[in-house]
């Protein structure tokens, strides 16, 4: 069995994300979306809060599992037998952060490749923090996230 994880923090997950994990569970047998703790990043929604929310969205898409994991990656990986580490890239900057991050994952878990996925023309724009702020200024997120977490997203950040 094929078996892919597609990280990420997704505070929250965006359309975007959404696009490049329904394409992922075409290409694999097994897709976890990991939420994973990135030191760096104040988050908006608890780690479980996020598994929840993703759980809803990705609700109804075959091979999907939704996961959260605090360490490093490369561990996940390797305890999990996972052979993809899948990522979307949005623009020439997305590149080179996941590109550097694809090598020591590579040198970490030479068990797993990293796939990168080019985000589709309309999501090219979106991100997790464009929603939160959008949100945060009582504008309307229903174009860029799932509708079905739509209100959980609004009634936060207003």
């Amino acid at each position: 069995m094929k078996k892919a994880v597609c990280p990420g923090s997704f505070d929250p997950i965006t359309n975007g994300h959404m696009d490049i994990i329904k394409r992922a569970a075409e290409l694999f047998d097994e897709v976890t979306v990991l939420v994973v703790t990135n030191p760096d990043k104040k988050c908006v929604f608890s780690p479980e809060e996020r598994c929840a929310l993703i759980a809803k969205a990705v609700e109804g898409i075959k091979k999907v599992k939704v996961d959260t994991f605090s360490g490093l990656l490369a561990d996940y990986v390797r305890a999990n037998d996972i052979c993809a580490i899948v990522k979307g890239i949005r623009s020439s900057s997305d590149f080179e952060y996941e590109f550097q991050m694809a090598l020591a994952n590579r040198s970490l878990a030479p068990c797993a490749e990293t796939v990168f996925i080019t985000a589709d023309p309309q999501n090219m724009y979106v991100s997790s923090s464009l929603i939160r702020q959008i949100a945060a200024f009582g504008g309307d997120v229903s174009d860029f996230v799932p509708k079905v977490i739509v209100e959980e997203i609004e009634k936060r950040l207003k």
